[in-house]
């Protein structure tokens, strides 16, 4: 049973849901879980798990969950996860924490994408799963929103310590999220009536004293001005403290900040950037690409014309060209587990090698001495390589790798002169990217 992988899919918005809930340590682990796995089963529908996972992977069963937890368990926590194989992809953790810290039902989920969420039946659906799960675990605080947008807020912390944020929880309406569920505690420091009266979508009150407030009819519009301001409504009702134009403004910048941005990326770069802002986070993303919009690469300079080219100054020309060869096994070597494209030497297994050194910030992390004395004479071989085999170049060997060039159409590159350039710095793996390179090479190739 192969699961959808979040780090596999499409970078975009997923709905997260958490809650933490009181429950008895003592009974019988089944009759206690029976009420959460029963709202489950009967509310998540099409985001219902089929994969149980706790040392192996399972197929979905109430026997499944029993045995993964037995698995997992520890002297004070056990917890396994609780995954699809179909869209939309689900990363959940079913997690219980035993005395001596606090006994907690602790549920972590996320559903990707949050478009799936863009049905009002889907939400309430949503809501009435969070609804039978809360009445029967009691929480201090519980929350579905916006997985991006939720980081934007800092939460948990709200800006405090960790210590503070330890020591304290949500023990005031630090935000309002889409749906929000306020403990019997939080709810008598706002106050009862007050929080019953705040202007939302939906405002139950719980018969174990808890409140559930949801601000709009669906989450998947969470950013759109009408739920932003019923978003802010509900936030200055429940503190009075806040300046309502104050609180709308943020929430709209928090919605310009995360509204989608159209890559237009320089053309000989464009494939290594796609990689970079796949890779950064989902609220982080837009202002990413905005920036790279703007990124103007320089022109390579290691490169001369073919009339200015240095003739071969080495005994044996072949042997060098051996040589070459075997420096660019050495990135083979060193990358293929992470970057198996790099067998390949293309065109695409450059972009591959140039992402995966940008990924691993390689000339911050790693010793400046190795890095020249052996990243850079392989990297520089490793492009001289594919410049051979797909532009149909020559090596002219020298003495100094400096000086090693290829030919192509007319013009002789300095492959080991960009690969130092390119080690400098992480900023510098796309200055002077391997991509690039190779891309301004095709197209003087002829």
């Amino acid at each position: 049973m192969k699961v959808l992988e979040f780090h596999d899919l499409k970078e975009e918005d997923s709905l997260w849901l958490t809650f933490k809930g009181a429950f008895d340590p003592q009974a019988a682990r089944e009759g206690e879980l029976e009420p959460f796995l029963q709202a489950l089963e009967e509310y998540a529908g099409e985001w219902m798990p089929d994969v149980v996972k706790g040392k192996r992977q399972r197929k979905y069963s109430r026997a499944a969950i029993w045995k993964a937890l037995e698995e997992k368990h520890d002297e004070r926590r056990t917890a396994i996860g609780l995954y699809r194989t179909k869209w939309p992809a689900l990363d959940m953790t079913l997690g219980l924490w035993f005395p001596p810290l606090p006994p907690e039902l602790d549920i972590l989920i996320r559903v990707k994408p949050l478009s799936f969420f863009a049905e009002a039946g889907c939400c309430h659906q949503l809501v009435d799963m969070v609804r039978a799960c809360v009445s029967r675990y009691p929480v201090s605080y519980a929350m579905a929103h916006s997985m991006a947008d939720t980081e934007l807020t800092d939460s948990p912390d709200f800006g405090r310590d960790k210590e503070a944020r330890r020591r304290d929880g949500f023990d005031k309406v630090y935000e309002v999220c889409w749906l929000n569920v306020f403990g019997p505690k939080l709810v008598e420091t706002v106050g009862r009536e007050r929080m019953l009266s705040t202007p939302a979508h939906r405002v139950e009150a719980l018969p174990n004293g808890c409140v559930l407030l949801v601000t709009w009819p669906t989450v998947a519009d969470f950013a759109s001005d009408e739920a932003r301001i019923a978003q802010a409504r509900a936030h200055v009702h429940l503190r009075p403290d806040l300046d309502f134009p104050t609180v709308l403004r943020t929430l709209r910048e928090r919605s310009t900040t995360l509204a989608p941005v159209e890559p237009r990326f320089h053309p000989d770069v464009a494939p290594l950037l796609s990689r970079v802002v796949d890779g950064v986070a989902i609220h982080e993303r837009p202002r990413e690409i905005a920036e790279f919009n703007a990124y103007q690469p320089p022109e390579p300079e290691e490169w001369r014309p073919v009339g200015a080219a240095l003739p071969p100054d080495v005994e044996d020309p072949e042997r060098a060209r051996e040589h070459y060869s075997y420096l660019a096994e050495l990135l083979v070597a060193l990358l293929h587990t992470k970057v198996p494209s790099v067998f390949e030497a293309t065109p695409e297994s450059l972009t591959d090698v140039d992402y995966q050194f940008w990924h691993e910030e390689f000339p911050r992390v790693f010793e400046r001495h190795n890095i020249d004395a052996h990243a850079v004479p392989a990297i520089g071989a490793y492009l001289g390589e594919v410049l051979v085999r797909n532009l149909g170049g020559q090596w002219i060997p020298r003495q100094k790798l400096e000086e090693a060039q290829v030919l192509v159409g007319n013009r002789v590159w300095l492959p080991f002169v960009r690969a130092w350039r390119y080690m400098r710095s992480c900023q510098s793996l796309l200055d002077s990217s391997l991509t690039q390179l190779y891309r301004v090479a095709e197209r003087h190739r002829g």
